[in-house]
C-alpha cells in the first residue's frame, strides 16, 4: 500500500493505494487500486467549474469509485454527503482515505455492482441524489447495461452525471451503448481553470443526461409546438 497527496486547487487530499488486490478470477491487479489520470481531470475539472454546479449541501454519489479522488474533492467542495462506491476489494482502501482525510462525517463507503437490483442502504435512505461522478468507467461496452441500469435508479430529474475517461478505442463503443439505453451524451470543455493541459489532451468529460430527463425535454418541447 502507498499513500499520496494530491492537491486539488490548494485542497490536499491523502490517497490510500493499494498494491495487493487482485482480482479473484484473472490474478490481475485491480484497476481501481490506484489514481488515473480521468479521476485527477474530473476533481479539477469540478473544482474550476463550480458556476455549473454548486456542490454547497448537495447529495454527491461516485460509481466506479476507485480510490475516491472526485468524490473527496466534492465533500471538499461543500457536498453534504458523499457516497463512494465500489467493488468490495476496493472498498477498505477508499475507507482509509475517507478517515485519513476526516471525512467520515459527510463520505461514506459502499460496495456497489452496477446492474445488481439492491442497491446500498445508504444510498436508498440518500434518495435521489444531486450529482453522480464517474472516472474511466467508458472502457468495456459489456459493462455499459448494469452502469445504466444504476444511472437509471439513482437519477432524478434534476440529476447532473459528468465522466472523466482517457479517449480509448472503446470509449465510441460505450457512449453508443449508453445511447441505447436512452442517455444523452454532451462533451463538454474539459479547460481547468481557462487553460487546456497538455497532459489531458487525450481525455474528456461527458455530461450524461438521464432518460427520465431527456423524455421530460421533448415531451417540453411537444406541449410548446
Amino acid at each position: 500500500m502507498s499513500i499520496k497527496e494530491i492537491y486539488i486547487f490548494g485542497n490536499k487530499l491523502v490517497i490510500y493505494e493499494l498494491d495487493d488486490v487482485c482480482d479473484s478470477v484473472s490474478g490481475r491487479a485491480l484497476t481501481g487500486s490506484w489514481i488515473w489520470d480521468s479521476a485527477l481531470l474530473l476533481s479539477n475539472w469540478i473544482a474550476t467549474h463550480r458556476q455549473t454546479f454548486e456542490f454547497a449541501g448537495k447529495t454527491v454519489l461516485e460509481l466506479g469509485a476507485g480510490t475516491g479522488l472526485p468524490g473527496m474533492t466534492a465533500a471538499r467542495l461543500g457536498a453534504k454527503r458523499v457516497i463512494l462506491t465500489d467493488i468490495e476489494p476496493l472498498v477498505p482502501g477508499l475507507r482509509k482515505s475517507v478517515e485519513a482525510n476526516g471525512l467520515g462525517e459527510r463520505v461514506w463507503v459502499s460496495r456497489l455492482v452496477w446492474g445488481c437490483d439492491e442497491l446500498p442502504s445508504r444510498l436508498v435512505e440518500s434518495g435521489e441524489v444531486d450529482a453522480v461522478l464517474m472516472s474511466d468507467v467508458l472502457f468495456d461496452a459489456e459493462e455499459m447495461a448494469g452502469l445504466a441500469k444504476t444511472l437509471k435508479e439513482v437519477c432524478g430529474e434534476g440529476t447532473k452525471v459528468w465522466a472523466a475517461t482517457e479517449v480509448r478505442e472503446s470509449t465510441s463503443d460505450c457512449l453508443a451503448e449508453l445511447e441505447e439505453e436512452g442517455f444523452g451524451i454532451v462533451e463538454l470543455p474539459s479547460q481547468l481553470g481557462g487553460e487546456s493541459l497538455d497532459c489531458f489532451d487525450n481525455f474528456a468529460v461527458f455530461q450524461l443526461i438521464p432518460p427520465k430527463q431527456t423524455q421530460f425535454e421533448d415531451h417540453s418541447a411537444q406541449m410548446e409546438e
